[in-house]
């Protein structure tokens, strides 16, 4: 059986199981279309709380830029980790106190205002969408390979899958879709892991071999595998894969992804689903023990990826010749088709050299044999993880099975996404404010609409990411630190923060970061508008857009204190509220609807 075929059986059968789970559990009531009806187990809840935190950007994408890019990106995996934890100590008990479906109605009742409230859907909406790029664009690579069609028309049929079970089901179809999702994209992501680390170093726990010594036969047989990696990149004028650079941005874009994540409204509305307090925090740890197991994979999924690409392109090391262009491997032509990986044969040897040609040190030897740069001209990164078993030559049904695996981690998050921005449109901006009277089954139509439309939208703009899926996934971080992150901690923690406070910190928040982000990235992200070109020596104080998160976040805090202190307290009742919601017991259900 062929390798296509193979991976249409096995991407359909996973396909039928989530349409099979979205059809029996279709919402028929607002409640369960918004939180599940709150009788989700906590461990089940767990489950769905991974898969929709670990998206494309961590499945497909994260791996690929740590590969490329080493210890610097990193930062990845603490800032994502660390806010998890920050969310699940910090906001998620608290806010399911509360006993409210989503993040705008809480601030909304707590700041009671409903112009902090519109302005917190503005603020979920703009997260949303920016984050639901990201995933878009890494389910259309992973279309585009398993289907062996190009990027965009990948991403045109990921937005019909996602429109079909995420529209259906509501929140309750998507958690237990989630679960299965979960297993699909945990079992993908570890098993040719598992593959590769025993190939190199002979240990079969990835996180344990990328510290391991390479194992006979292979490249620098014997010493550490990051040794050998190190050698490797520093002989083709790169830099080392160990080796750091400019901490203050590496602890800026940390902290940004940390309080980002604390602030997501797709991922704090899962705690919305338990039936209890005690269920939220239980929730969030089962999450942290389902999420540990491929974040602790990561690292070496990419660094052995990124060895076994240099190993591929200089099969006798630096000083023999590069690989031939007729004894590229199978997956060059596959990948090919795609338009996300190119070679060309610029100086006509029949070879491909890869390295570093802006590295100084590689002049000389380029000139002295005859290199004209680098050949290796287009290596989109996004592809390296599912690209992964065919690099180390894994057997079909690893390769079909990671296949399945990136789809179902793109679609999870995106069904995630896409009912946070219904839900604010429907609930909070139709329901609560323009029109009260709105019947139930109107609502959910409202929803479904407005799920249709953010596809739509983010479909179009994914077609130009302003990055990578990580990255891209990296400024709706930056954007949720810097407008809800702050507004929530306040309306938990001080009694004093009042609504003109949190709204004009909110407002001064994401103006801020949207302001930075649109000067580099282009307005909205389109091609071709940005007021300045996205490089470092351009950036206000070095600080690159994807770090920005923190000042946004600082720019609120300031900006709530002041005017609160301006303005008069909050009345008596809130104050009582908040001092309430701090006490883990008494939750019930929804007060809100």
């Amino acid at each position: 059986m062929d390798q296509t075929t193979l991976n249409i059986i096995v991407v359909g059968l996973s396909f039928a199981l989530y349409f099979g789970i979205a059809i029996w559990a279709r919402a028929g009531s607002t409640s369960e279309f918004y939180a599940a009806g709150r009788g989700v187990n906590p461990v089940v809840n767990g489950m769905a709380t991974a898969a929709d935190w670990m998206s494309a950007a961590s499945f497909i994408s994260m791996a690929g830029l740590i590969a490329f890019v080493g210890y610097n990106n990193s930062s990845f995996l603490m800032g994502w980790t660390g806010g998890y934890v920050l969310m699940a100590l910090l906001l998620a008990p608290y806010l399911r106190k509360f006993g409210k479906f989503t993040v705008p109605e809480f601030i909304g009742d707590r700041y009671y205002s409903t112009t902090a409230r519109i302005v917190a859907v503005v603020c979920l909406i703009v997260i949303s969408i920016t984050y639901v790029i990201g995933q878009m664009s890494g389910a259309g690579v992973a279309f585009a390979r398993f289907l062996e069609v190009d990027r965009d028309l990948g991403l045109f049929i990921a937005a019909g899958v996602v429109l079909v079970y995420a529209v259906l089901g509501g929140m309750k179809g998507i958690t237990y879709t989630q679960v299965a999702q979960y297993c699909v994209l945990i079992i993908a992501y570890t098993i040719p892991a598992i593959f590769i680390s025993l190939q190199l170093t002979g240990n079969p726990i990835p996180g344990l071999g990328l510290f391991s010594n390479m194992s006979e036969g292979t490249t620098g047989a014997g010493e550490p595998l990051l040794v050998t990696l190190n050698g490797l990149l520093t002989d083709l004028g790169f830099n080392q894969y160990t080796e750091g650079t400019s901490p203050v941005n590496m602890a800026l874009f940390t902290l940004s992804l940390m309080i980002g994540t604390a602030g997501l409204p797709h991922v704090i509305i899962r705690f919305f689903t338990v039936p209890k307090v005690a269920d939220a925090r239980w929730s969030a740890g089962w999450a942290l023990v389902f999420i540990a197991l491929l974040y602790l994979t990561a690292p070496a999924v990419g660094a052995m990826a990124r060895l076994n690409i240099m190993t591929t392109m200089w099969p006798q090391g630096v000083e023999g010749e590069a690989v031939a262009q007729e004894d590229l491997p199978d997956w060059f032509e596959t990948w090919s088709v795609t338009g996300l990986l190119a070679v060309e044969d610029k100086n006509g040897d029949g070879r491909i050299q890869y390295y570093n040609e802006s590295s100084e040190e590689m002049a000389a030897m380029a000139a002295e044999r005859g290199w004209e740069g680098n050949e290796l001209v287009t290596f989109n990164r996004d592809i390296l993880v599912l690209a992964n078993p065919e690099i180390a030559q894994l057997p079909s049904w690893v390769i079909a099975l990671i296949a399945a695996g990136g789809i179902a981690a793109a679609l999870s998050t995106a069904a995630g996404l896409l009912l946070a921005i219904s839900s604010a449109i429907s609930h909070d901006l139709i329901k609560s404010t323009l029109n009260p009277n709105i019947s139930e089954k109107s609502e959910l139509l409202a929803a479904r609409i407005s799920m249709i439309g953010a596809i739509a939208v983010a479909t179009w703009l994914g077609l130009n990411p302003p990055g990578f899926a990580a990255q891209t996934v990296a400024l709706a971080f930056g954007l949720a630190a810097a407008s809800l992150f702050p507004t929530l901690m306040m309306g938990i923690f001080s009694k004093r923060m009042n609504s003109a406070g949190a709204t004009w910190g909110m407002l001064a928040g994401l103006l801020t970061t949207c302001l930075y982000l649109f000067t580099y990235l282009g307005w909205f992200f389109i091609p071709g508008t940005n007021m300045l070109e996205n490089t470092a020596s351009n950036y206000l104080f070095g600080i690159p857009p994807a770090s920005f998160g923190p000042i946004g976040a600082l720019a609120n805090f300031v900006v709530a204190y002041l005017v609160s202190k301006a303005t008069a307290e909050p009345p008596q009742e809130i104050q009582d509220l908040v001092e309430s919601i701090r006490v883990p017991r008494g939750a019930g259900a929804a007060t809100g609807h």
